[in-house]
């Protein structure tokens, strides 16, 4: 087993657990730094911090072969400002606080992998977003901004720095897809709104094997999408998990009602609504081979065990 270290902050969740699994899978050690650390015997080790300054888990980052920061509150709650501040603070504080440590590091990681999202573009319509693409205007696209700006801005000479702006992960027990399996499987499974918006989507085995490689590959720096190279509308996007579930036509869901139904859930009904059509053309270029360049057999594969 490799004695250096991958560190993944925020590393508990959907993507973080992923990526721990394919890192022991690879007998790399991994350590994960956590709000609430708990035993494993999987191999994994958890390590507290608070995500926001610098503490004592700042000593697994010295001689670590790569940091990966997924750190971030969900965004899947209502926007309001107090809800808005702590998904910007959760990003921002997280990336200045590893900063922080490497800055003062004898050995800081050669590597730091930073997560943000397709969200940056905002609502981007039939317009193709290559990683070039302006910044969007609405709310998330702020919260992209300022997580990107924070990144960027540390001073780290001596370390390689990627960006991967993801986009709408498919993994079979956790994120959005299990919700929206559960309602197709009750014939609620048409398209949201008026259908047109664009979800750039990717596999959650495509987005593991991007942030292998960011580490891997010196050749990568800079800001990549991490997404499949065929974005679809909403509309296109339900057609397809039904036929992955075997369920007829749905009528769609009006916005009026999914606003409605957002607010009694807790979310926010932009979520649904709003999309962005992302180039996967970047990652391509480096080599980089996804294992579900297209939507049909990443449903398939994701529901025939969901």
């Amino acid at each position: 087993m490799s004695e250096q270290p991958i560190v993944i902050a925020g590393g508990s969740g959907f993507i973080g657990n992923a990526l721990a699994r394919h890192f022991v899978a690879q007998r790399r050690r991994v350590y994960v730094l956590t709000r609430r650390p708990r035993e494993r015997t999987d191999g994994v080790r958890e390590i507290r911090w608070d995500g926001e300054k610098p503490g004592e888990w700042g000593q697994c980052l010295a001689g670590a072969a790569a940091v990966i920061n997924l750190t971030g509150r969900s965004i899947n709650c209502r926007h309001t400002p107090e809800n808005l501040g702590e998904i910007i603070g959760s990003r921002v504080h997280s990336v200045k606080a590893i900063a922080g440590v490497m800055a003062q590091s004898p050995q800081p990681p050669p590597v730091w992998v930073q997560a943000s999202a397709t969200g940056f573009y905002g609502d981007t319509g039939d317009r193709l977003c290559a990683e070039t693409a302006p910044n969007g205007r609405d709310r998330l696209a702020e919260v992209c901004r300022e997580w990107e700006t924070a990144f960027t801005s540390a001073t780290l000479s001596a370390t390689r720095r990627v960006v991967l702006r993801i986009g709408f992960v498919l993994g079979r027990e956790s994120g959005a897809l299990p919700v929206l399996a559960r309602l197709t499987r009750l014939f609620f499974g048409g398209s949201a709104g008026s259908g047109r918006q664009f979800i750039s989507w990717i596999h959650l085995a495509d987005v593991v094997g991007m942030f292998a490689a960011a580490v891997a590959s010196p050749a990568l720096t800079g800001t990549y999408n991490a997404v499949a190279p065929a974005p679809v509308t909403n509309a296109q996007f339900m057609r397809e998990l039904r036929q992955a579930l075997h369920r007829p036509w749905s009528p769609p869901a009006p916005a009026l009602a999914i606003k409605i139904g957002a607010r009694f859930m807790g979310t926010e009904g932009s979520l649904a609504l709003v999309g962005q059509r992302c180039s996967a053309q970047k990652i391509l270029d480096t080599g980089f081979r996804f294992q579900f360049p297209e939507l049909a057999p990443a449903l398939h594969d994701l529901c025939r065990q969901a």
